[in-house]
């Protein structure tokens, strides 16, 4: 008796000290910490991906080019390709016209169905983009349907895009 009291008195104080993860995880403390930031890591990436649609829509092409990995990251897509922020600012502002950061813009990009894979520093994603303008009739005009393919790297400890093509599937109607 007087063992099964230490035993319990053992198993008590293991359960007073252990974690929650610890206690409730099914795997172990490195491999939950390994899914966490992983996690963080897909996140991240995520409001990366939203930043471009605020910036480009904004029309701040400064902002948007610094998404773009230091004098490496690409951006090609219908109007052309460049290479480095620099570059990409200068390929939006003679594409689409000067930077009006802070204006609101007709024109919206919609994001949806991104497929983010993590491996390290790199990681890879596929998603979804609709371009939307206001139509003839004040109301919204659908005017691409399309999907980005990209492949991003942690640079300074935070994501950016190493590079991103864009297709559109669906050309519409010209505004």
């Amino acid at each position: 008796m007087l063992t099964i009291c230490r035993i319990n008195s053992i198993l008590i104080i293991v359960i007073l000290t252990a974690s929650p993860l610890q206690l409730f995880a099914a795997g172990s403390t490195s491999d939950i910490e390994s899914r966490l930031h992983a996690l963080e890591d897909r996140e991240s990436i995520r409001t990366l991906l939203v930043e471009y649609g605020r910036t480009l829509d904004a029309r701040d092409f400064k902002g948007f080019s610094e998404l773009f990995a230091s004098g490496v990251g690409e951006w090609n897509g219908g109007m052309g390709v460049a290479r480095g922020p620099e570059a990409i600012r200068k390929l939006m502002e003679q594409t689409i016209g000067s930077n009006a950061s802070g204006t609101n813009s007709p024109n919206f990009h919609i994001f949806s169905n991104e497929i983010i894979n993590v491996n390290g520093d790199r990681a890879t994603a596929l998603s979804k983009w609709v371009f939307v303008v206001q139509g003839n009739d004040s109301g919204p005009q659908w005017v691409y349907l399309g999907h980005y393919d990209d492949t991003f790297v942690r640079e300074e400890g935070r994501w950016k895009f190493l590079q991103r093509k864009v297709t559109s599937d669906i050309p519409g109607e010209k505004p």
